[in-house]
């Protein structure tokens, strides 16, 4: 269920110039404001958990989600390569999974270390914060890159809603409107920031962690699995 082939050219294709520095503009900033905050008040819990919760998890995470989750594969459905890979002795199964897999470990790359980074600067990973959220992202990172994977096969406006999906659904709805909290990929993973942190800290999720690992596993397994779906009934040259 892996090519190592398919792997290489989707790195290439998400790990491009361009796309490179736009996948490397947010933790740099992220890694700024915490220098920035750390030099001008110490250390501090709660600001801590304001920038990693409220920038990080909430905005950061989901947009380098949306960048390698669709760029994995939206782009070859829109300008018609995916017509050549798909041509090849390959199981479309097999391109899903790969593709998942790459856009996965390039979400968790840009994501877990910058936040753990800038946990120990802002407080020093005190009451375990920077680690919780690191935790968090990770297994968000899995979920957005799933999501996202799902949705470059469906829409040729794949980013756009991508975009509309992390800026508005997980930043804005899902920090502040209780229903949507429920359907939030950032609530499901805020649960084990929860679990993770110590006592003290000021993390809560309006999901409990038994119903948060239920839903990050199905919104994984279901994305994929319907991905697959997609790129299965794809209708290229040559098919009966």
């Amino acid at each position: 269920m892996y090519n190592s082939t398919v792997a290489r050219l989707t790195y290439r294709a998400l790990l491009g110039r361009r796309r490179a520095l736009v996948l490397l503009a947010l933790p740099t900033l992220l890694l700024v404001i915490a220098v920035v905050i750390r030099a001008l008040g110490g250390a501090d819990d709660r600001a801590a958990t304001e920038i990693l919760g409220g920038f990080a998890l909430a905005s950061m995470v989901p947009l380098i989600g949306v960048i390698a989750g669709t760029g994995a594969i939206a782009p070859e459905i829109d300008d018609g390569s995916i017509v050549y890979l798909l041509s090849k002795p390959i199981s479309r199964r097999t391109i899903i999974t790969t593709k998942l897999l790459v856009a996965i470990s390039v979400t968790l790359a840009f994501t877990t270390t910058p936040i753990l980074l800038a946990g120990m600067i802002l407080n020093d990973n005190s009451q375990q914060i920077g680690s919780a959220y690191t935790v968090a992202a990770g297994v968000a990172s899995v979920a957005y890159s799933a999501v996202f994977l799902l949705l470059g096969t469906v829409s040729r406006n794949a980013v756009v809603f991508g975009l509309v999906y992390a800026l508005v659904w997980e930043a804005l709805f899902g920090s502040l409107v209780p229903g949507a909290r429920t359907l939030s990929i950032q609530q499901w993973s805020l649960a084990l920031a929860e679990r993770v942190a110590a006592d003290g800290a000021d993390i809560t999720s309006d999901v409990a962690l038994p119903t948060a690992l239920i839903l990050l596993a199905a919104a994984t397994v279901l994305g994929t699995w319907y991905a697959g779906e997609r790129l299965r009934v794809l209708k290229v040259a040559g098919d009966a």
